[in-house]
């Protein structure tokens, strides 16, 4: 048998298995509910099927058993929808299939190489090639950049405008045949398209120029298609959820607040990991290891112990990573969510019992600092071998330090030890003069052994014992005290 006789044989049977009467099973027993379906109705149910569940595919191989295949096809797009599943086409079934919606099938996401793949790097560039008729290019502009933002918002990448022809998501305006082999239809029908990440039109978003696009709830809202698409262009397929920014039929929704769901942000965070620990932009591949070192996120009764202190604590891009006997905690700062890891991970060779650390960013190194030794972590990886902290200028008899923090403004390192403080400059690599200088005479109301620091948000935060003591430099004096314990969320 031939493949056009074959394909003659298989829409034959199509339109006879949908032309006949429909059968609903109720209460045992079967019940007419049409006499037929229009021809017009059936070549619509065919058209859908063939470009949103590969209703063509592989012919040669099921002529014999077209009916069956051609139900199997139907009940599937059925039972995505949450559908009574009968295989038969009924008024339910129609009305989803003249909905207006993404032009990406719901079986399988776009890929230019035939396969689904995720982006390599955190840092994405994006362009407009074409604009609509509909809005001015200076709202698409904002538009774009706000739908995606959803996203940055919720995983550790983040988009870029750029105006070269190579940007990894090209998005334009066409009709109708536009040059990708995925024609849109004129007004209704396929609203928008995207591809998965990869190399060529991988990541490139498409709307149709037949739209009537719109910043408001009337005609189509460009914001929640292109937010739709790009998800896919960053790999996420169709949700049968009708609640997820990821369904494929246009929902029209609130614009306030973020309107993806809880599990498209459980879906991109699986793909491309929660926030990163170093921040979304300081190293773009962090996000992978996030839940080797932090793996556990902890109930209140697990890290809410009485008097709890600290050994050590570090801001570390857009995290505060807290160090105490074996474990470590990191608080992002503004989901303010506290995970908790073992020290052994992240330094195999300390294990524990830490006596500073802090992070300069324009190295993206952080140093760890135990007895009279301290070792380098840069891109993640631990020098084998630790440097003497004699190396850094301390005299001979200094023979550890009790905490470390770092200056972005001034470049400048500043160790506590006892009730003495050291100022090292990190551009020279040498340690300041007149130096050390009392605790208190450089930071009034600061008395005691220090047991951590750390600089967030322009303040000073010394950990004392069981308590936190914020420092404003501006007015010289504390302006807070907390306990120790609240930084876990207490």
């Amino acid at each position: 048998m031939t493949l056009q006789l074959a394909t003659a044989v298989l829409l034959a049977s199509f339109s006879l298995l949908l032309a006949a009467p429909l059968m609903q099973q109720g209460n045992g027993k079967e019940t007419k509910m049409a006499d037929s379906v229009p021809e017009s109705e059936v070549a619509l149910a065919k058209e859908y099927l063939e470009h949103f569940y590969h209703l063509g595919e592989d012919l040669t191989n099921r002529t014999k058993r077209s009916a069956d295949f051609m139900t199997a096809r139907l009940k599937q797009m059925q039972a995505f929808f949450h559908l009574n599943a009968t295989g038969t086409l009924d008024s339910q079934t129609l009305e989803i299939m003249k909905s207006p919606r993404c032009g990406v099938p719901d079986v399988s996401n776009y890929s230019p190489l035939g396969q689904q793949n995720l982006w390599s790097k955190n840092t994405l560039t994006y362009s407009i090639s074409s604009y609509t008729s509909s809005l001015p290019s200076s709202t698409v502009n904002s538009i774009i950049s706000s739908a995606l933002k959803v996203w940055s918002d919720a995983s550790p990448l983040s988009f870029v405008a750029s105006n070269v022809g190579n940007a990894d998501i090209i998005v334009n305006f066409a009709r109708r045949s536009h040059g990708d082999s995925y024609a849109f239809d004129g007004p209704g029908g396929t609203l928008a398209h995207a591809f998965g990440p990869g190399v060529g039109i991988g990541g490139d978003t498409h709307f149709d120029e037949d739209e009537n696009w719109s910043t408001q709830l009337n005609g189509f809202n460009l914001y929640l298609v292109a937010a739709h698409e790009f998800g896919h262009s960053l790999g996420l397929s169709h949700s049968s959820n009708p609640s997820s920014l990821m369904y494929p039929t246009y929902q029209s929704r609130s614009t306030d607040g973020s309107p993806l769901s809880n599990e498209d942000v459980q879906m991109v965070q699986n793909m491309y990991g929660t926030e990163s620990l170093f921040g979304g932009n300081y190293y773009p591949y962090v996000y992978r290891y996030m839940r080797y070192f932090f793996p556990r996120r902890l109930v209140a009764e697990e890290k809410c112990k009485a008097n709890l202190t600290f050994d050590a604590a570090t801001q570390l891009g857009e995290n505060v990573i807290f160090f105490k006997g074996r474990n470590m905690w990191s608080r992002h700062l503004d989901m303010s969510t506290v995970k908790e890891g073992l020290i052994k991970d992240l330094l195999p060779q300390m294990k524990s019992n830490i006596d500073a650390a802090y992070e300069v960013p324009s190295k993206k190194s952080l140093y760890v600092f135990k007895d009279a030794k301290f070792w380098t972590i840069k891109n993640l990886k631990a020098r084998r071998r630790p440097t003497r902290i004699s190396k850094l200028g301390f005299p001979a008899e200094i023979d550890h330090i009790d905490a470390a923090v770092y200056n972005n403004g001034t470049n400048k390192t500043l160790f506590f030890e006892g009730e003495n403080i050291w100022s090292y400059d990190e551009s020279t690599c040498t340690m300041d003069e007149n130096y050390p200088k009392n605790i208190t005479d450089v930071f009034p109301g600061i008395r005691g052994k220090l047991d951590a620091v750390f600089e967030l948000r322009g303040f000073l935060h010394f950990i004392i014992g069981s308590h936190s003591l914020k420092f404003d430099r501006k007015t010289q004096s504390v302006t807070e005290v907390l306990e120790a314990k609240t930084w876990l969320g207490c």
